[in-house]
């Protein structure tokens, strides 16, 4: 679990966070949502670790993530930037092993080669191991990354849980590959160590997908909870100023505006 408390965040006079506080637990995806500038790349950097709140503690599993060196937390830790590049000629496998970097104490082994094969055909990579990462297209360099992240916690970690925090994963993926990557979170939440946070601009994805929902707005946490408790006509009337027309079944909840 990924407990915030009280945290709020700065910068000079202007306040990009204010006391926030929230859980993470394993098994479920979190995903956060909000206008820009409504802070939710600040929230995830706080919880990756990445940034240190101006007031409020981040608790890995009852542990101040600060107590954490950069490599034991890059053991447990994974994080997907909006910005991913590389400008540099590698090969794709070469770009996935990066993910091992925290578990090497000098050149990778066996099983660092194993989790990376693994990670490859979990994207439908395996076929680019060897290609140009500068080849690539947007959405294929979008799932080397993934295959980079995953290959960096492939492995469970006793007594403690794994976490996978991830700033817009869907830039640059098509309709095909954004509903495959967010099924396949669906997937690895079932592994019960495994904490998911992810930031998405598209609100029908949101309530397809989210077990827990997070509502930004100017700093604060609006209100968190089921799509149905999140994704009312009055939230969104507040936080995007706009009108939905909610459409609800038994197993459907889109919006349209």
């Amino acid at each position: 679990m990924i407990r915030l408390s009280n945290i709020t965040c700065k910068a000079d006079s202007k306040i990009l966070l204010q006391e926030i506080s929230t859980d993470f637990a394993p098994g479920k995806l979190h995903l956060v949502i909000g206008p820009n500038g409504a802070g939710k790349s600040t929230l995830l950097k706080v919880a990756g670790g990445q940034l240190t709140p101006d007031e409020g503690i981040v608790q890995y599993e009852d542990k101040p993530v600060a107590t954490f060196s950069c490599k034991a937390l890059a053991r447990i830790r994974a994080s997907l930037s909006q910005h991913m590049e590389l400008s540099f000629p590698l090969k794709v496998a070469e770009i996935v092993m990066m993910g091992r970097y925290p578990h090497m104490g000098g050149d990778y082994g066996s099983k660092d080669l194993q989790y990376c094969r693994e990670a490859l055909q979990l994207f439908d990579l395996e076929q680019l191991a060897a290609r140009d990462y500068m080849s690539l297209s947007g959405g294929e360099k979008q799932r080397v990354h993934f295959a980079r992240i995953m290959a960096q916690i492939w492995e469970p970690v006793p007594r403690c849980c794994r976490y996978l925090l991830l700033d817009e994963p869907l830039t640059f993926l098509d309709v095909h590959y954004q509903y495959q990557f967010m099924q396949l979170l669906k997937t690895l939440i079932q592994q019960q160590d495994l904490v998911v946070i992810g930031v998405v601009h598209d609100l029908n994805i949101a309530a397809k997908f989210a077990d827990n929902l997070l509502l930004l707005h100017q700093g604060k946490l609006v209100c968190s909870g089921s799509r149905e408790e999140v994704l009312t006509s009055s939230h969104i009337r507040k936080v995007y100023r706009m009108e939905p027309e909610i459409y609800e079944s038994a197993d459907r909840y889109f919006l349209l505006f």
